[in-house]
């Protein structure tokens, strides 16, 4: 692997934290993942069709939001506040709730997430805490769903880096989705295969047509969670080469894609 600070003249930007989820739902053709459309102005995947998420807020570490989790008990102190950062990104963009009412263990209801949608722009704009929406609406996160997908971090030689670690987990019934409004322009409920072949309706970037690959090759949402449990993901940071028709992007071989390279020319 090359070294691309040392090419570039500078040590590379420290890559952010952050977190996403693949929400997934049976349908006839197989999985289908809800995905938003980036708003052309935002400084990171423009106008591209990703799976919803972003940076870790300060408030996902808080003591009080693992005591209001369930299901990572076990999980280090890292994992648990990328998995909150996870379903509260996943709530902004998408209004999907992975969370549980305290009381019963079940999960929010659709009439109780219509009631929760105005706390998605407070959460955004850091205007209220994760800890203060579940302790005042008595919630508890479900990462008991969350099942490590994917970690890639951006290539040292970009401006804008991040070090995002995908999940997949099973949407809840009846939380259809819809996206902000605001960061993201556009909304759908879409099988793997079809978001890649659609070139001229959605831009896909290289990491996320690589996990909508890996995604299509299980026929169920159980299968596919099935299959990341019994796979737990590398850390992927690409790379670039030159080749004869310009620079290649390329990824480690044992990273559990069919693909490894890129032109950067194609994308």
């Amino acid at each position: 692997m090359p070294d691309q600070s040392k090419q570039a003249g500078k040590p590379p930007v420290a890559p952010v934290a952050a977190a996403t989820i693949l929400l997934l739902r049976d349908s006839a053709n197989g999985p289908e993942v809800f995905m938003v459309k980036r708003h052309h102005q935002v400084d990171f995947t423009a106008g591209a069709l990703v799976f919803p998420g972003g940076k870790v807020a300060p408030g996902d570490s808080q003591a009080v939001v693992s005591d209001l989790t369930d299901g990572a008990a076990d999980w280090p102190q890292e994992m648990r506040t990328l998995g909150a950062a996870a379903i509260r990104e996943a709530f902004e963009e998408s209004g999907i709730l992975l969370a549980h009412e305290g009381q019963t263990g079940k999960f929010v209801s659709p009439q109780r997430l219509a009631a929760l949608q105005h706390y998605r722009k407070g959460l955004d704009s850091h205007e209220i805490a994760l800890a203060d929406v579940l302790q005042k609406e008595g919630l508890r996160l479900a990462c008991d769903q969350l099942v490590r997908f994917a970690h890639w971090i951006t290539p040292e030689m970009m401006p804008k880096r991040f070090d995002t670690h995908f999940f997949i987990a099973p949407s809840p019934k009846g939380h259809v989705g819809h996206h902000d409004g605001h960061e993201t322009v556009d909304s759908v409920w879409i099988t793997p295969d079809a978001a890649i072949a659609d070139r001229k309706r959605w831009t896909v970037i290289f990491p996320t047509r690589l996990n909508l690959q890996k995604l299509a090759e299980s026929p169920t949402v159980e299968s596919a969670i099935a299959t990341a449990r019994a796979n737990p993901p590398v850390t992927v940071l690409p790379w670039t080469e030159s080749g004869p028709d310009g620079p290649v992007l390329h990824i480690r071989e044992d990273a559990g894609y069919k693909q490894t390279t890129a032109s950067l020319r194609e994308g």
